[in-house]
């Protein structure tokens, strides 16, 4: 490990999916970890761990949990669509509160960002991390916001920020969709740790999808954190292939069932 691992490390939204998922990976790899989430954490704190309740959208209490942290990975807030005043506090206002505290510590953000960045694309269409975005909606946006936002605080302020475009990370892929965005959970593991790790950063974005060969996503910045993905959706295409929705709006676009959530257009 090296001795950017050293560093005390956040982990917000301890208490979701994929923070549960990786809270015991981190812990067992030997990182001094902090757990935090506006809920309490529903599985046994794992050893050496510590975990503070708080809510994002509180400026002084991310302050708090902050304090002493050299590297945040941002899993926090609301992960699924919702009406703008839900995603406000804890999206937006909640990643504007962590930045300003990771400037003040000098950290590194680690922001699980979403495909829904880039979700009004067409299936099929190759995309790399400079392509415009097209969010599919009010949590898209807010991901987008929270990509441009480390891009200001790098430039302003020299604040170290990764991004990863989360396509789907489950245990295994469910459905046709997923065989171009699929993220496991190692690969996803080994992308924190990659993130953790890396001397330097800059401002980076890098596409959460594991090794896959039908993937609709290329160039970015996986390089300079030294991330390799490793696993692959194929290898479960023959169970999956077939599974599609009858929705022509989920089907047409990279962003699936989030495009057609509230979609009032005549035509696509």
């Amino acid at each position: 490990m090296t001795d950017n691992a050293q560093k005390n490390v956040l982990l917000t939204g301890a208490s979701g999916a994929l923070g549960r998922m990786l809270a015991p990976r981190l812990a067992a790899a030997g990182y001094a970890l902090r757990l935090s989430d506006i809920v309490p954490f529903p599985d046994p704190v794992p050893q050496g761990a510590t975990f503070v309740q708080a809510d994002l959208s509180d400026a002084q209490a991310v302050a708090g949990i902050m304090d002493g942290i050299g590297c945040v990975l941002h899993f926090g807030g609301v992960s699924l669509e919702k009406p703008f005043d839900e995603i406000l506090a804890a999206n937006i206002v909640g990643i504007t509160n962590l930045f300003e505290a990771a400037r003040r510590q000098k950290a590194r953000v680690v922001f699980a960002s979403s495909n829904h960045t880039i979700g009004f694309y067409e299936r099929g269409t190759m995309l790399d991390t400079d392509m415009p975005y097209r969010p599919d909606g009010y949590y898209g946006l807010s991901k987008a916001y929270g990509e441009l936002l480390g891009r200001m605080f790098f430039d302003k302020h020299g604040v170290e920020s990764v991004h990863i475009r989360i396509g789907s990370c489950l245990p295994e892929p469910v459905e046709a969709r997923n065989l171009s965005t699929w993220l496991s959970h190692d690969d996803l593991f080994r992308f924190v740790c990659s993130a953790v790790d890396a001397p330097v950063t800059g401002h980076a974005i890098v596409w959460g999808a594991s090794a896959n060969t039908c993937s609709w996503w290329e160039a970015d910045d996986r390089e300079r954190i030294g991330y390799a993905p490793q696993d692959n959706a194929e290898d479960f295409a023959e169970k999956i292939a077939s599974i599609r929705t009858d929705d022509a709006i989920t089907e047409r676009y990279q962003g699936g069932v989030f495009c057609a959530q509230g979609f009032s257009r005549d035509t696509p």
